[in-house]
Parts: C-alpha cells; structure tokens; sequence
C-alpha cells in the first residue's frame, strides 16, 4: 500500500473506486468491471482489483451506484417464511450471487396483497437493480406494470403469456401427475387431494396448477368422477381443526396427495396422535421434497422441484434482464418423486 493510501486511511477519508483502481493499477472502468462480474475479465485482473478491495476495505456507496443507474442489489419477496421449501430457493439465490458484487435484500410480505405492493415499491425506490418475486399473490397486470419500473421474474407464477416480466416455474401440473400416477401405481384407486381454500390461491399459483394436474391424471385414469379436493383453510386453528375432520371421515380415502409438504407434515402429525397409521391407512405424498420430508421420523414420499435450482435460474434470469434483454422468458422444470416410506409400493396396498 502507497504511502498516500495509507494515510488517507489513517485521516478515514473515504476509499473510492478511483482509490481502488489507482492502488490496483488498473482503469476505474476495469474495477467496475469485475464489480459487475461483466463477461470476459480475466482472472488475472480479477484478482488484482480483488486484492486492492480487500486490502482498502473499499465499500461502494449504495447511493452513488443508484445515482449511476446500478446499486447492484436484487430485492427478493417471499409471501410466508414458514414454508420449509423458502431457504432453497433463497440458497440458490445466493449461490449465483456469491462470485458477483451483487447481494440479496429479503423482504417478506405475510401473503398480505397490500404489505406486497408496499414492498416492492420499497425496493424499487432503493434503486435496487431487479426483483425475484416468489409465489406472488398479485395480479399479472399490476406486476407488469412494477415491471416497466424494474426488472422482475417471477418464481411459482404461471403466466405464459405475460410479456413485461419473466417466469420461472416447476411444471406443477405435472407434478400432480406425478403424484397421481405413483399412487395408481402403488394399487390405490380411491385418491384424494388437499389443497388450500379457494381465496388462498389464484389461476396463475402453484395451488391452482397442482390441482389441474390432480384432476387430469385422475381423469385419464378414468376416475374423473371421483377426483375430490378438499380445501384446507391457511390460518391456524382451522387448518389444524380442517385435517382432522378430514382423518375422522367414515369415507376418508386411502390416499392423499398434498399441495405441499407444509400441510402434508401437519397431516402426518396429527394422523400419528389420533392412530391412524401412514401409509397402511393412509398413503400420503406432498410436494416440495423440503428437508423435514426427508428426516427419518417424517419420511414422506415427495414431489421435488427443486428449489434451489429455481432460485439459480430465476437469478440468472433476472441478471440476463439487467443487462439488457428485453424479450420475455417462461422456464419450466420438470419435477419428481421422492418416495419415502408414507407410500406404499406396488403390491402392498392393503383394501386400495
């Protein structure tokens, strides 16, 4: 370090880029470069502009970047942290994020419509560069107009047809497919799907889309007529009193398939207190394929979307959008069961 550094450091003047790029010898055009993780950097300058960064303890001004039209922070919503499928998605996130300048600001909006809004428009007055939005409960018109403020992509938002943001989803519907036909495959006929109540899930959310799978697979088994949903209300404690009215049923089914592994551990909970036994009176498969499914005292059967790999392509996505592409893009992946010991294999379906 130049002596000039080092006793601007000692008066606690303020590092700058053009500090970073005079010590590390190079351009300020080049700092902001590697700052961005712009394509084409070699390592070798990577490394110097690294070292001066880390020597200087240079921190950018998140003002100054908004004032120059980049802050290089991504803004992620998340409607409910409870979901035990969130901190995958999040992980991939931050996996993409880790070599580059940018970071993740989280925000939780409690799947409240309005608390939605506010915080979007929050990060978009912090001049963040981009926004994730995970299984957002607004309608497409109103993100598409955020959109044309900000970059956004949509994670658990099945709009094909929307041009302003981009999607990237698990093929729901046939994940609920998935679940079916493993069922059927297993020897069991009498099927049943819990999903959530009618206000807690629109046309374009995974909620919606699972049950259109469900109804589908059912129905090309030729058991359309007998593809019963059950809603499950989302707040305590009428979710809770909903599942064991639903294990108390005379013609409860032998199967059940759930929207997610958020409900269908809850499920395995109560059906442990009450004696019905998983899977010889009840085969159960969720959705989510999140860690708790996979802990030795739950393990439940589950459809595995893969969150974390959401999160990466939604990110990479979203910096694509950053830097210029306009036209908009729908991601699918293809989901797959996990099967656990909550389902039956084939042959061993006891009065399916």
């Amino acid at each position: 370090m130049s002596i000039e550094d080092k006793q601007r450091l000692q008066r606690n003047d303020r590092v700058t880029i053009r500090t970073v790029a005079k010590h590390a010898g190079v351009s300020v055009a080049a700092v902001s470069k590697v700052m961005r993780n712009a394509y084409g950097v070699s390592e070798g300058l990577r490394a110097k502009v690294t070292g001066a960064i880390e020597e200087l303890g240079y921190r950018p001004s998140r003002a100054a970047r908004g004032l120059r039209g980049r802050s290089f922070t991504i803004g992620v919503l998340l409607i409910d942290i409870r979901n035990p499928f969130l901190p995958e998605v999040i992980a991939g996130v931050n996996g993409v994020l880790a070599p580059s300048h940018y970071q993740a600001m989280i925000g939780v909006s409690d799947a409240r419509v309005q608390l939605e809004t506010s915080l979007i428009e929050s990060m978009i007055d912090y001049k963040m560069d981009g926004l994730i939005l995970v299984a957002p409960r607004l309608p497409s018109e109103i993100i598409a107009k955020l959109a044309s403020q900000i970059p956004i992509v949509a994670v658990g938002y099945h709009d094909a047809g929307a041009t302003a943001f981009d999607t990237v989803n698990a093929d729901d519907q046939r994940g609920a497919e998935i679940a079916v036909e493993a069922l059927l495959g297993c020897g069991y006929r009498d099927i049943e799907m819990l999903s959530l109540g009618e206000r807690e899930g629109h046309q374009v959310s995974v909620v919606r889309q699972r049950e259109i799978g469900f109804r589908r697979a059912m129905q090309r088994a030729g058991l359309g007529s007998s593809a019963s949903i059950s809603k499950i209300p989302i707040a305590p404690p009428k979710r809770e009193e909903t599942m064991r009215k639903f294990l108390s049923r005379e013609n409860r089914p032998r199967a059940v398939f759930c929207w997610s592994d958020l409900d269908a551990i809850t499920l395995l909970s109560l059906a442990m207190e009450m004696g019905v036994r998983v899977p010889e009176d009840l085969a159960v498969i969720g959705y989510d394929n999140s860690s708790t499914a996979a802990l030795g005292l739950v393990n439940l059967a589950s459809i595995d979307q893969s969150g974390r790999e959401l999160g990466q392509v939604a990110t990479r996505t979203l910096i694509s959008r950053i830097e210029g592409r306009t036209s908009a893009e729908h991601i699918f992946q293809i989901p797959s069961l996990v099967s656990r010991s909550s389902l039956i294999r084939s042959g061993n379906a006891e009065g399916a």
